[in-house]
């Protein structure tokens, strides 16, 4: 039966696997806190509150020393290039009102969970409805943020699915854009991408991939799939229909802004 509804929850039954640490790692992890600790704006600044929750979001710190293989001074590196970014993007204040256009046409949707309780958003390029601005950046920006909400208790990673079906070389992001996505998603939410899933990717654009493969980290292509069998990654009740599942999710704008903006 078709709907408006979105699934906000992973399926009943999915097994959330928590990370775990060996005491060593804890206490590398601790010491990078420490250190982000002495590089947080004080208290009085209007952006202290947010950056205080971002640092202390669970497990921070142990996705930065992941993402570093373990060196704690790559990590401090790291976590000290996303709190620069972050105070100058401010993605936590992005106003729903400010990007609202972007969303209009369900060029990207968060909707629905993976076999391991990860939140999943579809991007559609065929979609597309606006020319590219700083503005498409913080739609992005805001959708990653949405769905890092919709997060099950032990669960720091999302899917990304992109589906090429009836896109164009017009309505495909521009390989500067995708590079400026990528920089983004690699440097400054690391270790949030747990799969990414490419499908009816027609070979008009294959260049496309060419074009940003040597921008990709070796991390996030070994989390690339082309064309796999979706119904072995997300459960039947959660996978679009238009894949095969049995989710006969109908995107309508304004009941889906709606229920992001709920749920987050």
């Amino acid at each position: 039966m078709k709907t408006h509804k979105l699934c906000t929850y992973p399926t009943p039954g999915t097994e959330i696997r928590p990370r775990e640490y060996t005491a060593a790692q804890r206490e590398d992890i601790a010491v990078l806190l420490e250190y982000a600790r002495t590089l947080q704006l004080p208290p009085e600044d209007p952006y202290y509150i947010w950056e205080d929750r971002w640092l202390t979001w669970p497990d921070c710190c142990g996705r930065y020393m992941r993402a570093a293989k373990w060196k704690l001074e790559e990590a401090k590196r790291r976590i000290k290039g996303t709190l620069e970014w972050r105070r100058e993007f401010k993605p936590d204040l992005i106003k729903p009102e400010d990007v609202r256009i972007e969303s209009v046409t369900g060029k990207i949707v968060i909707n629905g969970f993976d076999v391991d309780g990860r939140p999943i958003i579809y991007m559609r390029p065929g979609n597309e409805n606006t020319t590219p601005s700083p503005r498409q950046i913080q739609h992005l920006v805001f959708c990653l943020e949405r769905a890092i909400e919709f997060m099950p208790p032990g669960q720091d990673s999302l899917v990304i699915v992109v589906d090429y079906q009836s896109a164009t070389l017009r309505t495909n992001p521009s390989i500067g854009t995708a590079r400026k996505v990528l920089n983004i998603l690699q440097q400054h939410y690391v270790e949030r991408l747990g799969r990414a899933i490419v499908v009816n990717l027609p070979i008009l654009l294959s260049f496309f991939y060419k074009g940003i493969s040597p921008f990709l980290d070796p991390v996030t292509k070994d989390k690339m799939r082309f064309n796999p069998e979706l119904s072995s990654l997300i459960p039947q009740e959660q996978l679009d229909a238009q894949f095969g599942g049995d989710n006969e999710y109908e995107f309508e704008a304004d009941s889906y802004w709606q229920q992001v903006l709920e749920e987050s």
